[in-house]
């Protein structure tokens, strides 16, 4: 082996695990984003996002989505009584109460 197959055998061993490793971050994220938004589906949103990336990359954008989206929220848009209140704004429910 020459000097040149050594060098592309050690770029190769690099672009197989840096493209693993892009892999297993893409299919830790969803999961690791609901977590820190303590969405209550977190589990369910990491077990879909690791198959999005076992299919590479299928259910990866729903896992995405579902880890940013709000399930406080009801079908008319309006947001329960148990959803945490950002400073200075007040709830609809407050408000019809006041």
């Amino acid at each position: 082996m020459t000097g040149l197959d050594v060098f592309a055998l050690i770029v190769l061993t690099v672009m197989i695990g840096s493209g693993l490793g892009i892999w297993a971050m893409l299919g830790m994220f969803p999961g690791k984003i609901a977590r820190e938004r303590n969405h209550p589906q977190a589990e369910a949103i990491s077990v879909c996002g690791w198959c999005g990336a076992i299919t590479m990359g299928i259910l990866s954008p729903i896992a995405f989505i579902w880890a940013y989206t709000n399930p406080a929220a009801t079908l008319d848009g309006k947001l329960s009584s148990d959803t945490v209140e950002t400073e200075g704004e007040s709830s609809p429910v407050q408000e019809a109460n006041a």
